[in-house]
Order: C-alpha cells, then sequence, then structure tokens
C-alpha cells in the first residue's frame, strides 16, 4: 500500500499559492489514477486508487501546511503504511520556479510542512517530490512570497511543474522505484 500526500493549506483563499502545489499535483496524480477525493478521515481529504492491485492512498492534510505531520501520522498508522511506501509532494523555495526534483530522503529544509512530517513521524527515509517557486526577480520576505497567488504570467511554467511531479507520482505509486522514478524525471 503506497500513501501519497500533496501539502498546501485547505482554504479556498489558499487554492493558487505557491504553498499549495503539493495539494494541485496530488489532483494531478488522483486523476492520472482514476481516483477523486470523495472522503474525509485522519484530518485529510483522501483518494483512493488500485493499482496492479495495490492500494494506493493519496491525501492532502486539512491541518495546514504547518501542522502536516498530524495527518500523515493518523493515516501511516491507520493504514499501516512503510517509510518506503510514502511520498510526499510540496513547493521548495530552494528552488528555482518550475524546477521539479525528487529524492529518495532528506531533511527538512526550510519547509515547516516537511518539519512538521518528520517531527510526527521520526521519519526522513521517505520519497519526495519538490516543486521550485523560487524567483529571484521577486524580493519579500518567504512567508508573504508562499501565500502570494502564482502570477499569471508564471501559471502555465507550474501547472506544467505539476503535472510532471504527478506523472512522477504515478509511476512510483505503480512500484517502480524512487531512484528509478529519480532517473526518469529529475
Amino acid at each position: 500500500m503506497y500513501l501519497i500526500v500533496g501539502l498546501g493549506n485547505p482554504e479556498k483563499k489558499y487554492e493558487k499559492t505557491f504553498h499549495n502545489m503539493g495539494y494541485i499535483c496530488v489532483g494531478d496524480v488522483a486523476e492520472i489514477l482514476g481516483a477523486k477525493f470523495k472522503k474525509t478521515e485522519c484530518e485529510a481529504s483522501v483518494a483512493e486508487a488500485y493499482v496492479g492491485g495495490e492500494k494506493v492512498i493519496i491525501a492532502r492534510p486539512l491541518t495546514y501546511m504547518n501542522n502536516s505531520g498530524r495527518a500523515v501520522k493518523q493515516l501511516m498508522a491507520k493504514y499501516k503504511i512503510a517509510e518506503d511506501k510514502l511520498l510526499v509532494i510540496y513547493d521548495d523555495y530552494d528552488l528555482p520556479k518550475g524546477k521539479v526534483r525528487i529524492r529518495a530522503n532528506g531533511s527538512a529544509g526550510t519547509h515547516n510542512g516537511m518539519r512538521s512530517i518528520i517531527g510526527e513521524t521520526g521519519l526522513k527515509d521517505f520519497a519526495r517530490i519538490r516543486i521550485g517557486i523560487r524567483d529571484e526577480a521577486v524580493d519579500i520576505p518567504i512567508i508573504n512570497y508562499v501565500l502570494a497567488e502564482v502570477r499569471k504570467e508564471d501559471y502555465e511554467l507550474f501547472m506544467t511543474a505539476c503535472k510532471k511531479a504527478g506523472e512522477a507520482a504515478a509511476e512510483f505509486a505503480r512500484g517502480t522505484s524512487i531512484e528509478m522514478v529519480m532517473t526518469r524525471f529529475n
């Protein structure tokens, strides 16, 4: 069984912000795998798919970004998800806008949602897909930037990045090793 989590904030006002790249991506994953977000459990909006007989849980935590770990911990416990079957998708200010970077493990970096997941679960050797959001031309504090709406001129760039990340996540859910996913999509 796999758990694919997209980080973001649940209110409509955050829908088109940089911090909701994970939410957008798991929407693409659900579409690719033929799933719909139909239920709420473990403080998350959840979609379920079956790939090759294996269940895939796709989740958007409803806890807000800084408490994402609560939902992830609950889902992992409920579904008995192994660390190597967890994939988290999120925005990353440390990468240039539109860049997709896949890793098998790592630290939280500057991301509070990832800090929450690592802190709540005690895990760090799980796969992650980061979508770069940094724009060198914009000079405002990070907290203001990540909660700002994606500019119209950048919208296509980010939707393309999310689609690529979604395809990579779907490939992971099909049982492809994270190393192979990295080779193909990085």
